[in-house]
């Protein structure tokens, strides 16, 4: 996660169903989270049925066999200068992948996680040639018409993005890097990955960015000059200005997969909007925009995968406070606060048999209760 500048699935099996559209990132930068085993039954309970790994830990995804939660799994940006070599890159998704099918459902794999928002050049030319690679082993397996591959981005590779119809990736990645890129997605039918935060701009411009519009709350909203599209949020702003960077290489229908989004619970003293208020407001405000099917003004009727950020609060993460404070749960399993999520009718009635810890008991109950999606 940077800072920027400016499949409906049916009931699975195993009785767990989503919300279309809607999974969550799993990350683990932290001391004592509940074990994999736990976090199973915490996501069967919450009634989310995807799930986001930064890499692809052997451990965990062994623990949700036949769970009916599918992953999306990552290449390690240091892992991505051994796939260049075609011969790793089957190896990889082999012990990886493969060697979890068909127990685990894996829906896409994310080469490398905002490498194109950093200075290294060497890491971004090796992104494209693993992704080929990996697609190549996909296809060697006849596994690529059911598993993505794609990289995930942050928004700061969108250097213009007011208005929208604006939208323009950075010219010193644009031409060499996202052209050939988006070619290569658009051959494959797969998604670009983005990662979307209205709170970074909220952060960086408050007096010039309603908090409404940030947060899905009613507000006048802006008109773009130039398509005479209305935006009533910065979520969609941010979106559109994406397709528009795309179209303006070329590419009109290439879709887009929202790796990432979130509001931090709590922030330094300069990271204005960061409470627990906030948060609040602003995953239930999208789920509900999201679940609308609405789309965005640019692309009206469009259904687009999100994946909430994040799972738990992490401690060992880098960088301001915010970055410890996006979680929906705290480690020890508890809610970071109290939200409205996915209807889960009678979820209290299967948790006791699962084997769960002491730990996460009390909350399972109360979970039960409380969660559920008006």
């Amino acid at each position: 996660m940077m800072q920027s500048s400016g499949q409906e699935e049916n009931v699975m099996s195993s009785g767990v169903s989503e919300l279309p559209t809607f999974g969550i990132n799993y990350g683990m930068v932290a001391n004592d989270l509940p074990t994999p085993a736990d976090v199973v039954t915490l996501l069967q309970t919450i009634r989310v049925s995807k799930t986001r790994l930064y890499d692809a830990d052997s451990s965990v995804l062994r623990t949700f066999t036949n769970t009916g939660i599918s992953f999306i799994v990552g290449v390690r940006n240091e892992e991505l200068h051994l796939l260049g070599n075609a011969s790793n890159a089957f190896r990889w998704v082999k012990e990886n992948v493969y060697a979890h099918l068909p127990d685990i459902h894996i829906s896409a794999i994310v080469v490398g996680n905002e490498i194109f928002s950093t200075n290294d050049t060497a890491l971004m030319r090796q992104v494209l040639p693993a992704m080929q690679n990996i697609h190549l082993a996909l296809s060697l397996f006849n596994i690529d018409h059911d598993i993505i591959v794609s990289t995930a981005h942050s928004f700061s590779i969108i250097t213009t993005s007011y208005p929208p119809s604006s939208g323009q990736f950075d010219p010193a990645i644009a031409t060499v890097y996202m052209k050939p890129m988006l070619n290569f997605l658009s051959k494959i039918g797969a998604p670009f990955f983005i990662n979307v935060y209205p709170f970074f701009p909220y952060k960086e411009n408050p007096t010039l960015i309603p908090l409404e519009y940030a947060l899905f709350q009613p507000n006048a909203g802006i008109q773009d000059a130039v398509t005479n599209l209305h935006y009533t949020n910065m979520f969609d702003a941010q979106l559109d200005a994406v397709y528009f960077a795309m179209a303006a290489l070329g590419y009109h229908n290439i879709t887009l997969l929202v790796s990432e989004t979130g509001w931090p619970s709590a922030g330094d003293e300069n990271e204005i909007g960061a409470t627990i208020q906030n948060a609040k407001i602003y995953h239930e405000n999208l789920i509900k925009h999201i679940s609308s099917w609405h789309g965005t003004p640019y692309r009206p009727g469009s259904n687009i995968e999100v994946y909430l950020f994040a799972l738990f609060n992490e401690d060992m993460k880098p960088g301001p406070l915010s970055e410890r404070n996006y979680g929906l749960f705290k480690p020890d399993g508890t809610m970071v606060y109290e939200f409205k999520f996915f209807d889960q009718p009678n979820a209290s009635a299967s948790f006791v048999s699962l084997g769960l810890s002491t730990m996460l008991l009390s909350f399972i109950l109360s979970v039960a209760y409380i969660m559920h999606f008006t």
